[in-house]
């Protein structure tokens, strides 16, 4: 398989069994927003129009777009250490672009030497059943009710909203929140009937038992099972998890889980409630998962790509 650069340089075929394939669409990528206010506006024929017309004009990045790069950089630092391996990072762009206003989408990751195995241009209006047949382990896109179609389907999803972000450094930098992300929400819900006191009582009561799963916890995993085939010391990938939680109260129940399910964590920062801006803002990280809009506000008001788990 030959990538689309100029160069023809090939583009190692990733066996969707063992590889953890990420879609994303074309928004979430590529800073489409002048283009998707010309659809809203004068429609799909006006859209593909001004796509034709500036087919070799690559598109400015998205909010996705450094998060693509340093999984990128992992591929190859995996395959440095071990030309063989199988289980690597597999990007498939999926959108709803007709095939004609495709060539522009293709052309700007041809630009940006993005290394994508398929690009997937769908008409129908819910491209999301194509994300099981290509074995889609997380889905990131612009519209929401693609993201909630993609849960609906059991397939690890968030909404991403566009932003001036900063180009982080490499390793891969990811940070999860806890509850609704990772975790299940059973702690969110005692919180909201019983109040904070009634959660504490309950994560105490609790406390051998492991957190319910969260709609994010198998890609996690699938990033975990990466992590684990480097030292701490020289992995591409480092991970955190940046919680509402206090560490005292509501801490042990939550790193007991993860080690139940054997899932590595470089960094945990339990923030009882304090806002998770700054901490992130140190992080740097290429993307940032919440269920909590207001902490992706904050996210996004120090520059940090953030992904919203609705």
């Amino acid at each position: 398989l030959l990538s689309p650069d100029s160069s023809f340089l090939p583009v190692l075929q990733k066996d969707p069994s063992t590889a953890l394939v990420i879609a994303v669409t074309t928004r979430a990528i590529f800073n489409l927003e002048e283009e998707h206010k010309l659809y809203l506006e004068k429609g799909k024929e006006e859209y593909t129009r001004h796509q034709q017309a500036n087919q070799d004009k690559p598109l400015q990045p998205g909010t996705a777009f450094a998060f693509i790069q340093a999984v990128q950089y992992v591929n190859e630092k995996i395959l440095e250490s071990n030309p063989a391996e199988r289980d690597l990072f597999d990007i498939l762009v999926l959108s709803n672009n007709s095939p004609e206003s495709g060539v522009r989408i293709i052309n700007s990751a041809k630009h940006y030497g993005l290394e994508i195995s398929k690009f997937c241009f769908v008409s129908d209006e819910d491209s999301t059943q194509y994300l099981k047949s290509h074995g889609v382990k997380l889905f990131l896109s612009a519209d929401r009710t693609d993201v909630c179609n993609a849960l609906r389907r059991g397939v690890s999803a968030a909404l991403v909203f566009q932003q001036e972000v900063q180009a982080p450094s490499t390793p891969l930098r990811v940070v999860f929140d806890g509850d609704a992300v990772l975790f299940s929400d059973e702690t969110d819900q005692i919180f909201q009937e019983q109040g904070l006191e009634g959660a504490v009582q309950y994560e105490r009561a609790m406390e051998a038992v492991p957190i319910g799963e969260g709609p994010l916890k198998a890609f996690a995993m699938h990033l975990g099972k990466m992590r684990k085939k480097f030292g701490q010391e020289k992995s591409p990938i480092r991970t955190y998890l940046v919680t509402a939680r206090s560490g005292r109260d509501m801490g042990i129940r939550a790193i007991k889980t993860l080690r139940e399910w054997g899932l590595p964590i470089d960094e945990a920062f339990f923030m009882d409630g304090a806002p998770k801006g700054p901490i992130l803002a140190q992080i740097q990280p290429h993307i940032f998962f919440d269920d909590g809009l207001h902490n992706i506000q904050g996210a996004q008001n120090v520059g940090v790509p953030s992904a919203w788990v609705p």
